[in-house]
């Protein structure tokens, strides 16, 4: 990950930005610099992955325009060549560096055509204007706010504008922002005509395009990893990734001193695959002890991201402490495209689709904040090959009908795509996964909320949770992970849309509790 940041105003000292930004310099540990530009300032600190020597580093500078970007563009290389064809120079191997020529080729439109994951700043030297945008998931982060003098400020992290702007939001993914406006470019979630192809021909453009996609998040200068906790989709990334490397994947999984679900099967897969695994253990202590860290971190008060978070976050610690990766793949977005357990409540296609484009929709502040988060707070960078474009994109057109759990089975599609070729053992293919936050053990989720019960009486509980007016507490445990969102983010709780829930509106689904364990379905999940 990196840490890129921007001002549109001149009334705040070089030496002050450069502070704020040095609040997220462990997204870049590799260098730091501040540039200024016409009525304004550009930051950036790098995570070397791509063109590791100092000649990628950033903000690139072309014919009088600059820009920074924290973000990954697939099949760059061969982008590259094009460019260079046309009379393109470049001056490192930083796939970012092409970001000036391509909007010098497509203007405002460039976005639409990157196949990629980032999250940028332009600024434009013929016209005077800043461009932002994200990509269309929303996988690397962008926030922003106006300062007390009305300009605005953007950054990779809200840390770094606490303080210093009066509202910190999300930029939203898929947009851009130019004067002044956000125009939207892409809606991922949107499909224009559903597939009404054969279960056959389905599952077969799953596996190749997910294929494709795992492939193109190998190419690395940095040495990567896996995180890899024993379910479908971490094993599912991992099977594949050990297919095309010409050495064994290192993978990595996490579990809890006492009960950990998951790291048998990981094991299991592991030695499948003949990875090269490491297991990490955590303990209860361990847990209590770094939960203000994770939330400071995180940038969230919600329960089952904070939950989820835990065991990636000391998972990753591990390896930047005792490795020297930098990427790691892992296994996020397959749940908001196949299902989750709850969705197995769905009363009809129609509210699967609608669950699953919301889901979608909101990832970055769920699921795709936690891996971003755990990873860049220890030097790392994520790549989501579920998150790939075109895959996304192919599997909310496939016909809803299809993706409703009718088999007797979750994530149906996904498990058959790859039932033939021996990439997983069957015990791991078509057994029900718990969610991470249970995989990891059980005792941990418990292990929080007996800690929360000690925090708060119940008569306390009841007068501090009246203190918030949105999204307010309804546990001890969410009035505890809010109170420390609020140490470190006082006033901007509104960063985060909603409790991560099931859809209480479903039969089966009203529940207090967002781990699935609470769901009538749980069954054999995480056993």
């Amino acid at each position: 990950m990196c840490t890129i940041m921007g001002y549109l105003g001149e009334d705040l000292p070089r030496e002050q930005f450069s502070a704020y930004l040095e609040r997220a310099r462990d997204r870049g540990p590799d260098d730091s610099r501040v540039e200024a530009i016409p009525g304004g300032l550009l930051g950036f600190d790098r995570l070397a992955i791509m063109g590791l020597t100092p000649d990628g580093m950033q903000p690139f500078h072309r014919d009088g325009s600059w820009v920074v970007c924290n973000g990954e563009l697939y099949g760059f290389r061969a982008m590259k060549k094009e460019l260079e064809g046309r009379g393109y120079a470049f001056c490192s191997g930083s796939d970012c560096e092409l970001l000036l020529p391509l909007y010098e080729e497509y203007g405002l439109d460039l976005f639409r055509h990157l196949d990629a994951e980032f999250a940028c700043l332009i600024y434009d030297g013929k016209t005077g204007r800043t461009i932002a945008a994200r990509d269309p998931i929303g996988i690397r982060p962008l926030y922003y706010g106006y300062s007390e003098s009305g300009h605005i400020a953007f950054a990779s992290e809200p840390r770094c504008l606490v303080g210093w702007v009066k509202e910190i939001r999300p930029f939203p993914p898929g947009y851009y922002w130019c004067d002044g406006v956000f125009k939207r470019y892409m809606d991922i979630a949107h499909v224009e005509h559903y597939s009404h192809d054969g279960l056959e021909t389905v599952t077969a453009g799953i596996r190749t395009k997910l294929e494709a996609a795992v492939v193109k998040r190998l190419d690395a200068d940095a040495p990567l990893g896996f995180l890899l906790s024993g379910g479908l989709d971490s094993s599912l990334v991992c099977a594949i990734a050990a297919r095309h490397l010409d050495k064994p994947i290192r993978t990595f999984a996490i579990g809890m001193d006492t009960d950990a679900i998951d790291l048998k099967y990981a094991r299991q897969v592991a030695d499948h695959l003949g990875a090269d695994h490491t297991e990490v253990i955590m303990t209860r202590e361990e847990v209590l002890s770094n939960l203000p860290t994770v939330i400071q971190a995180l940038g969230t008060w919600d329960i089952t991201t904070i939950r989820a978070s835990m065991g990636m976050y000391l998972v990753c610690r591990a390896i930047h402490q005792t490795t020297d990766l930098k990427v790691l793949l892992t296994g996020e977005i397959s749940d908001e495209l196949f299902g989750y357990k709850y969705t197995d409540f769905a009363p009809d296609a129609g509210a699967f689709q609608r669950e699953a484009k919301k889901r979608i929709r909101e990832l970055h502040c769920y699921d795709v904040l936690r891996a971003d988060r755990c990873l860049a707070a220890n030097s790392l960078e994520a790549r989501v090959p579920f998150g790939d474009l075109d895959f996304v994109q192919y599997v909310m057109a496939i016909d809803p009908a299809k993706k409703l759990n009718t088999y007797g089975k979750g994530k149906y599609l996904l498990r058959k795509a790859f039932e033939e070729g021996g990439w997983l053992p069957e015990s791991i293919l078509w057994r029900e996964k718990a969610a991470f936050s249970d995989a990891v053990g059980h005792s941990m989720v418990d292990d929080l909320k007996e800690y929360a019960e000690t925090c708060y009486t119940d008569e306390a509980f009841e007068e501090k949770r009246k203190r918030y007016s949105y999204c307010p507490p309804f546990t001890k445990e969410s009035l505890l992970y809010r109170e420390l969102f609020e140490r470190f983010y006082p006033g901007q709780a509104e960063m985060i849309p909603a409790f991560w829930m099931p859809n209480r509106e479903w039969e089966g689904c009203d529940v207090d509790d967002p781990s699935a364990r609470v769901l009538s379905n749980y069954g054999a999940s995480g056993r």
